[in-house]
């Protein structure tokens, strides 16, 4: 059974940087059928918000409010397709709990908090 591993999360200052890494292992099908790794966010009292996407292809997609300083990427080895989020120039609009996602299937939230 395929699980999402998140690591990455932390506390950092405004202007900061965090990589969070989103394993999926035993995923066998990343390069067969279309597929998408997700980033998503839930800042306290609000709902989840998209953050970025990436697909098999490697084709990116980020929201307006995080585009020019966060980079998704992945990879795909021995059965392990990682995604990674690359937050650079982080603002305390940037805290909350980060998700990922393997098409429908969602992993655990990792903590981002981004004082000023």
């Amino acid at each position: 059974q395929v699980q999402l591993v998140l690591s990455g999360g932390g506390s950092v200052q405004a202007g900061g940087s965090l990589r969070l890494s989103c394993a999926a292992s035993g995923y066998t099908l990343w390069r067969t059928d279309k597929n998408y790794m997700y980033w998503y966010r839930r800042a306290p009292g609000k709902d989840h918000e998209f953050v970025s996407s990436i697909d098999n292809s490697g084709n990116t997609d980020y929201a307006d409010s995080v585009k020019g300083r966060f980079t998704i990427s992945q990879d795909n080895a021995n059965n392990t397709v990682t995604a990674y989020l690359q937050m650079n120039s982080l603002q305390p609009e940037d805290t909350g709990m980060y998700y990922c996602k393997l098409n429908a299937l969602w992993g655990q939230g990792t903590q981002v908090a981004v004082s000023s």
